[in-house]
This record gives structure tokens, sequence and C-alpha cells, in this order.
């Protein structure tokens, strides 16, 4: 058995190459017919259609979202240095803020039974990607002798990804972010209240943490004796 699984060895592995060159190939040519390929009419003009969807499940818990308008600005200089442009840019854009609660546990969750306080020590509020809404521009102010379409096309280009940049730093911004974790503590407080009313906790108090809090060492702290797991399925025994 040895010695026939020697003699094919080389077959095989040469095989399993083939087929992971050709596996590689087939998603390049995939991402690049997507990315690149423009669908026609049978006239031979572009159509507008879907060209590549996903849906896939989410565990994180929308708390909050920050909205506003930016400016963006951006310079181009072509022709050795003969040919400057310019472009300023206002559109709206908004930025979601996510706690992610697939990793949350029991071990995350703490019962204080005089207090009657359940703490839950929360992963912390994260911003997503930024949305910079380009379809409702309200202002679009391009500068130049002569604009060149590759010009026009690297304005718009560098002028959406300012405005990204721009918008995910204010996000992140202590601020906004302080803002957004009280928002996260409300909304994490409304779901858990709900399971502990049902068992018959509904005058229970829930104390939302996040990690930058949680780091100093001076903050408040309770005397936690049973984990609230415990506290639930002895609860449910008694009913």
């Amino acid at each position: 058995m040895a010695d026939a699984l020697r003699r094919h060895a080389g077959p095989i592995a040469l095989a399993l190459l083939v087929l992971g060159v050709g596996a590689a190939m087939l998603v390049g040519w995939q991402r690049y017919n997507r990315d690149y390929i423009v669908s026609m009419e049978d006239d031979g003009s572009a159509v507008t259609k879907i060209i590549a969807e996903k849906i896939s499940g989410a565990s994180a818990l929308r708390v909050s979202q920050l909205n506003g308008t930016i400016q963006s600005t951006a310079q181009d200089v072509r022709g050795f240095g003969w040919l400057k442009s310019d472009q300023v840019v206002k559109m709206p854009y908004s930025v979601d803020y996510f706690v992610d609660l697939s990793g949350l546990t029991a071990a995350d969750l703490e019962w204080n039974a005089q207090t009657r306080t359940l703490i839950v020590n929360a992963p912390d509020v994260r911003p997503g990607k930024p949305n910079v809404d380009e379809s409702r521009r309200t202002l679009v102010r391009t500068n130049g002798v002569f604009v060149t379409r590759e010009a026009g096309e690297e304005l718009s280009r560098r002028t959406s990804a300012h405005a990204q940049a721009r918008a995910e730093a204010s996000a992140r911004s202590p601020e906004r972010m302080a803002q957004a974790r009280d928002y996260g503590r409300a909304a994490l407080g409304k779901l858990m209240a709900a399971p502990l009313g049902a068992m018959g906790y509904g005058d229970a108090r829930v104390l939302v943490t996040f990690p930058p809090e949680r780091k100093d060492d001076h903050r408040e702290r309770w005397d936690v004796t049973t984990p609230i797991n415990e506290v639930l399925a002895n609860k449910s025994q008694q009913r």
C-alpha cells in the first residue's frame, strides 16, 4: 500500500497543482469580469444591471448613526505642470455604529443579587464604513484652464477617497465614540432588560460597560457572587 502511494504521489501532486492553478485562474477571471467587463445590450449600448451580489448574516447590533455633510477637495497636475485643476464637492454622509454580540458569553455578564444589577461587559462600539452619498451631491465645482477626461476622473476619485477618510476620522474621534457608547449603552440595556423581565426580574438594573471604561482600575465594582446564567437557571427551576 505504501509503495503504491509513493508511485502515485507525483501524479497526485501534479493533479492538485493543476486544480489549484485552474481555480485561481477562474477566481481571477470572475473578478476581472465583475470589475472591468461592460455588460452590453443587443444594440451595443451599455446596460445598468447588478453584476454581483451577496447576502450574509450579521451578529452586530446597530446602536447609533452619525449623519452630516462633508466638503472634499482634490488637485491634479498634468502636462509637466502646465495643466492644473482642482475640484470641490459637498455631499451628505453617514456612519453606523455597531456592537458585535457574537462573542458575548455568560462570562461577560455579572449579577449582583443585593442591588439586583446585571453588569454587561460588552465589546466596544465600532464604527462601520462611511457611506458617502455621491448621488446627492449639492456642489461640484471644478476649476482649471483645460481639464482632461482623465484629470476629471482622477479628481472625482480623489475627492471621494478624501471624503471617505475624513468621515472615518470624524466617526472615530473621542467625542463621537463617547456619544456612540452612550447610545450603545441604552440599546444593550433595553436588549438585556427584556429577558430579565420575562424571568421575573423586571425591577433589575442593567449596567453596560465598554473596554475603555473597564481599563480604569478605580471604576466602581460590585460584589458578584453568582453568574447570571446560574441565576436565570435557578429562576426557571423555581417556576
